[in-house]
Parts: structure tokens; sequence; C-alpha cells
């Protein structure tokens, strides 16, 4: 796989404060609605255990890398028992509201055939385009 499809960005700006935005990335019970349909829990100190449900899909676990408060979450979370991936929340004030720039990267190092991979990273682009409109409804955002 190249540069291009080892990682994926995505941003978002929500008409909200990076305190309340803060807590819809970082926040179990916020978590749990918007990016997992079933539960979240997350230990929210670097080394901490997450976990992330979803009705149909299963829980996926992870662990907490880096938190910054206000500014910076990331994690690295099981990808179909291929390895993990590195999922980094950079949060920074715009205007009135929060600009929310995510990355997920690591699709190169994960086990299997380039096949294998590859469809694991198309399915991660799909999925953060879901995902984060689910975040935009659930926080009133502006996309």
């Amino acid at each position: 796989m190249s540069d291009t499809s080892d990682r994926i960005e995505r941003d978002i700006t929500i008409n909200a404060p990076l305190e309340r935005v803060w807590e819809l990335i970082t926040q179990p019970e916020h978590v749990g609605r918007w990016f997992g349909d079933a539960g979240a829990e997350i230990d929210l100190r670097p080394g901490g255990a997450m976990s992330l449900s979803w009705a149909d899909h299963g829980t996926v676990h992870g662990r907490v890398e880096r938190v910054e408060p206000m500014t910076l979450f990331s994690y690295r979370w099981e990808v179909a028992s291929a390895g993990t991936t590195l999922v980094e929340f950079t949060l920074a004030a715009s205007g009135d509201g929060t600009r929310l720039h995510v990355t997920e990267s690591g699709f190169d190092a994960l086990e299997g055939a380039e096949e294998k991979r590859r469809a694991l990273y198309d399915d991660h682009v799909g999925g953060w385009g879901v995902e984060l409109g689910h975040l935009a409804e659930h926080s009133r955002v502006h996309v």
C-alpha cells in the first residue's frame, strides 16, 4: 500500500467550545452514543484501556496513547485481528466553534495480504464518514 492509503484524515467544525468537544470525544457516555452504538469504556490516561461497542459488530478494544486536554487525544485500537492502528483527534478553536482533525494511520503495518489491508483501509474510510456524521448529529455540528 502507498503512503496515501496508510493514513485517513478528516476535518469537521463543531459549533461548540473546545471543552464541549473534548467531552464528546473522550467521555464514554458520549463516545458510546456517536461512535459506538452499544457503549464505550475509556480509562482516560496514557496506557488506559478502552473499548468501543456496536450492536452489529461487537466490541473493539484499544489502549489510550496520549491525553493532552483540550488539544489532543489518541489511542491504538484492534483492527480485525490484524494488529492496531493509531487514531488521533486534534482540537483547535475556530471562531466560536472547534475544528476537529481526525487521523487514523498504520494500515501498512497490519498483518495479512495487501488485499486484506486494502479492504480494511477502505472500510475505515467509509466508517469515518459514517461515525463523524453521527458525531455531527450528536453535537449539532456544521460539517
